[in-house]
């Protein structure tokens, strides 16, 4: 029989359990009842849980539960309630032309609000919640469009993307001028400090502006345009404003212009429905005031 060496603690006048490390007692001071009630509630509640919804991972799937409840079956249900509501609208949105939409002050109220839904969905994690853009992805508040604002420019951006896999894709990458030997080191140098004037700023050193803008003309110009206006046609930026979507800074004007610029934007059309389309197009059409 074990010896029982359990004491009472004269300062705190509390019984030990009898173990002792380093001259250190473990005071008997048991949870209380309702803690261990509720303790062992939370257990039997837990296994419940399981039981009734999914919850096991199963390797590829999951137990399903009893109830055979989801969140995303929720979701789905919510937003087919939400379709049902919208009903007619979505489906006028769907076949009305754009420029009409506008003269239909209860049609625009529904592409704004589903365009709104849809931007924060999908395009809010590249060119963030309120259309700001940031570091290579275009600001869409400023009203300064690469491929242009109209209403049927923005559609088309919105449905094909630009420079992906589709015929209908927006292209017209810039072209390395550096790294594909059509212009040397110092020519780049040379540009990129013309380019720094086109927007009113000073550049830095001692560049021969002169012979930037003649490099200017003959290599950028057909894009650009010779007073550095840009081209939406082509994708080709305005380089006058001070706008800049990779950074307006000489250095990195220079890398611009050395290693080219190819971003890629996601062709929307199929992934959504023709009348989310639409009412996307209305509502970053809204963002900038429009054109």
């Amino acid at each position: 029989m074990a010896a029982d060496n359990s004491k009472v603690d004269s300062l705190t006048g509390t019984s030990t359990t009898g173990h002792e490390w380093d001259g250190i007692r473990e005071l008997n001071t048991p949870l209380p009842r309702w803690w261990l009630w509720l303790f062992y509630a939370t257990i039997v509640w837990g296994i419940g849980y399981i039981i009734v919804y999914p919850a096991i991972p199963l390797g590829s799937s999951f137990t399903k539960g009893l109830f055979g409840y989801a969140s995303r079956n929720a979701i789905e249900e919510d937003v087919a309630a939400l379709n049902r509501l919208r009903g007619d609208k979505m489906a006028a949105l769907a076949t009305t032309p754009l420029a009409d939409i506008a003269k239909n002050p209860q049609l625009q109220q529904v592409a704004l609000a589903a365009g709104k839904a849809a931007f924060g969905n999908n395009c809010a994690p590249c060119h963030g919640t309120g259309g700001g853009g940031t570091k290579g992805y275009p600001n869409l508040v400023d009203d300064q469009w690469m491929w242009g604002g109209s209403l049927e420019q923005i559609q088309q951006t919105i449905a094909y993307g630009i420079r992906n896999e589709l015929a209908e894709s927006r292209q017209g990458p810039m072209p390395a001028f550096g790294k594909d030997g059509i212009l040397k080191k110092d020519e780049i140098s040379a540009v990129a400090a013309y380019v720094v004037t086109l927007s009113g700023r000073k550049p830095e050193g001692t560049a021969d502006l002169a012979k930037g803008k003649q490099l200017f003309a003959d290599n950028c110009a057909a894009c650009h345009g010779d007073a550095g206006k840009g081209n939406p046609d082509v994708g080709a930026p305005n380089l006058t404003s001070n706008i800049w979507l990779y950074g307006g800074e000489q250095a990195v004007i220079e890398q611009t212009i050395a290693t080219g610029r190819g971003g890629v934007m996601p062709a929307w059309n199929g992934r959504l429905d023709q009348a989310t389309v639409n009412a996307l197009t209305v509502y970053v059409h809204t963002l900038s005031g429009g054109k």
